[in-house]
Order: structure tokens, then sequence, then C-alpha cells
């Protein structure tokens, strides 16, 4: 008799959408490459954004799709899904969530009951039309309200949460603020008109040194042709 074992097949969709509006999709992207770039240096840590998390070996229908995961011990890299159980049975430690404007209470209840359930250490919710950040540190195994929020250091990736009047600022350790794609470009232009800039004043700086050095030995040259006439009329220049 020969027993076959069937293929689980982890769907790496949904069929949600990632963002339902402009700003939750600059706060996704924002959250995501910002955990990303500080942690770039890590090859072991792994970030991802909207992507299936199957915490259940075998239970294709017990899944969730984070905004934003950061995930300590697992080697950077492109997943269809991230299968618990194929990596190493590792938990996402960190998760972001930022809150759509159809998103009903009770599914936001429903992610809050899944993270808690499945060992998420923190839990952070941006409603950014509200402008308002909910977080939750997993204390003796439950996951208890952060209070207050403003300020908080995340224990897990050491950045400071504010919130400002454009919305939710997020700080590296460094103090560097976590940017999106158009401040970072912005950012990256502002350096090379200072690059630019830089490099004019030392060119300037450069020419200007060119220009007195010339001047003397222009008056070397000059002193040398009088030292030599004096010479010629018997008169010792060095007497004068």
């Amino acid at each position: 008799m020969q027993v076959t074992t069937k293929e689980i097949i982890y769907p790496s969709s949904d069929g949600q959408p990632m963002a339902e509006s402009t700003i939750q999709y600059k706060f996704i992207v924002t959250v995501k490459e910002g955990c990303e770039l500080l942690f770039k240096d890590d090859p072991n840590v792994f970030v991802a954004a909207d992507l299936l998390w199957y915490p259940v070996e075998g239970r294709i229908d017990i899944s969730q799709a984070p905004d934003t995961m950061v995930i300590f011990g697992r080697p950077k890299g492109d997943r269809l899904s991230y299968i618990q159980y194929r990596e190493d049975n590792v938990t996402p430690q960190v998760v972001f969530e930022i809150r759509s404007h159809n998103d009903r209470q009770t599914k936001m209840n429903k992610k809050l009951a899944f993270y808690q359930r499945h060992g998420v250490e923190e839990y952070y919710l941006y409603d950014p039309e509200r402008n308002e950040l909910e977080g939750w540190q997993r204390i003796e195994g439950n996951l208890e309200v952060i209070e207050p929020m403003e300020g908080w250091i995340s224990p897990r990736l050491g950045v400071r949460f504010e919130l400002g009047e454009d919305g939710l600022e997020i700080y590296r350790p460094d103090g560097q603020k976590f940017l999106s794609y158009s401040e970072l470009d912005e950012q990256r232009e502002l350096e090379r008109q200072r690059a630019e800039q830089a490099s004019q004043r030392a060119e300037q700086a450069s020419q200007r040194a060119e220009q007195a050095s010339q001047r003397a030995e222009q008056e070397a040259q000059k002193a040398e042709r009088l030292a030599a006439r004096l010479r010629e009329l018997n008169i010792d220049p060095d007497s004068i």
C-alpha cells in the first residue's frame, strides 16, 4: 500500500487591496521602508508589507496580512507568503496597521485578537484620518495597552512615536525621521544642492588661492628685476 500526502498550497493573496486611499498607502509605505532602512545592514531582520502570514501549519484558513511586519531572526529575501512553520516557527514580533476609512471596529478587534493569539510582541495601529495612534505591548503573555503612546519608544525597534500636525512621525534611534518617498527625494535633492554648493565654494577658494599665488609670484619677479637693476647701478639692494 502506498500512502501519499497532498501538498498544502498556501495562497499568496487574500484578494484584498493593499490600501484603500492615498493617505493610507503613504503611511504604509513610509513605515515599511523606514523599518527596512533601519535594519538594512542586519541580514537576519525580515520586513514585509501586506504579506500573508500563516501562523498554524496546515491551516490556510488562519492568516493575516499586516500592513507592515518586522521579524527578527529570519533572513531577508523574497517570499510569496510568510509560512511560520517553514521559518523556524518564528512569530513576527512587531506589526503595524494603518486604518482605512472603511475599517469597522469589529474588523480591528479581530486583528487585535489574532495578534494576541499568535504571539505578536508589539502591535501599533494608526488612524490617519483622525491622527490617532494606539499601541499594545505583550506583558506576561498578554497584549496590554500602551499609555501614553506619545513619545513611546519601541523596545524592539528602538524608534520613537510622535503625532505631528501632518500625522504620525516615527524617529530612529539616531534622531532621523522616517520619510516618505517624496520627502526622501526632496532630501536627496537638497543634499545634492548642498554638495554642489560646497563644491562651488571649494572651487572658488581654489581659484582665489591660485590668484593670490600668481600675484605673489608677480611681485617676486618684479622685486627681482628691481634688484637686478640696482646691482647694474652698483647699488646693493640689501642696503636700501
